[in-house]
């Protein structure tokens, strides 16, 4: 999914109510008039990485994965995040969320609430210490105010700084974008309009149950599951060339492991299903696959040569998203 983040030059965004909330989508027209779609003019304005990029910004944080998974494949999602030592005086809840509206890194909500965006570029190579960054700024925001983009201190700290550590990290995924406006029953035409054409635009997403950090979603030609896996890449890989040159590697008949992706330090596998296997389909078959993923870690016997050749094919089909 395109991460973006707004133009700002400067200028100084006016404090918005709720139900003011201009809405753009990534693939909806920019609102500075080009006549592009967003995630192509201002959505692309971030600023070059001036830090040594941290390869696994996530590591230590409850629900890793899911972080990424939220990051880089799930349109519409928000988490409930707790704080070390809890919530300030005046904010009823923080929450994270893929994407808020103009692509505002965060917001704080009319009634002293935050919306902390994850889909937005950063300005460093950490993306916690940005977003740890912006988190602090939105506590400390007038309510009603969106969060500006800013370079954060170089020293300031990350969200495993700020986080509570022993709290639970549980992904709420949405069919669309009503969790951005409090009422959207009764949004303006504007805003309802704008709705409309996000949700239009986000893949169906489920995420499953049985297993962690998988993720289901539906596309015109055909389903995928798309699986952030924490194991380390090498032993990873070799696990997967065992259960495919077995032939054990499929989630079911007409499925079909077609390779993975790094993402922010860990690897995910994806599935081909056909259009007709749902979520709910998968549970018992991701089950299965985890039980034999999990005897295939635990084999150090060396790949056999048709092992070798399966996992020289799922490296060529290999691609780094961050």
């Amino acid at each position: 999914m395109a991460k973006k983040r707004p133009q700002t030059k400067g200028k100084q965004q006016p404090q918005l109510r709720d139900g003011e909330i201009p809405v753009v989508g990534a693939r909806e027209p920019c609102p500075c008039g080009s006549g592009r779609r967003y995630k192509a003019c201002h959505g692309r304005s971030a600023a070059h990485a001036v830090t040594e990029l941290v390869q696994r910004p996530f590591e230590g944080l409850p629900g890793e994965c899911d972080w990424v998974a939220l990051r880089e494949l799930v349109p519409a999602a928000t988490v409930a995040l707790p704080l070390k030592g809890g919530l300030p005086e005046g904010v009823p809840s923080v929450s994270l969320a893929t994407v808020l509206p103009m692509a505002w890194p965060a917001l704080r909500r009319d009634d002293g609430s935050v919306l902390l965006g994850l889909q937005n570029d950063t300005s460093s190579g950490d993306i916690s210490r940005d977003l740890a960054d912006t988190l602090r700024r939105a506590l400390d925001a007038e309510p009603g105010t969106p969060v500006q983009a800013r370079r954060a201190p170089a020293d300031g700290p990350r969200l495993q700084d700020v986080l509570d550590p022993e709290g639970a990290f549980e992904p709420v995924v949405h069919a669309g974008f009503e969790f951005w406006v409090p009422d959207s029953e009764n949004a303006s035409p504007e805003v309802a309009a704008s709705l409309e054409r996000a949700n239009a635009a986000a893949i169906p997403t489920v995420k499953l149950t049985g297993v962690d950090a998988a993720y289901w979603c539906e596309t015109p030609e055909k389903n995928h599951l798309r699986w952030v896996m924490p194991h380390p890449e090498e032993q990873l890989l070799d696990a997967l060339a065992r259960l495919h040159a077995a032939g054990t590697s499929s989630l079911g008949e007409g499925t079909r492991l077609v390779g993975s992706f790094r993402a922010h330090g860990v690897t995910v596998p994806v599935w081909d299903l056909p259009s007709g296997v749902g979520a709910d389909d998968i549970e018992k078959p991701a089950a299965e696959f985890a039980e034999r993923l999990a005897a295939a870690l635990a084999t150090d016997a060396p790949l056999t040569a048709d092992e070798r050749r399966a996992r020289g094919g799922l490296t060529n089909r290999q691609v780094t998203l961050s």
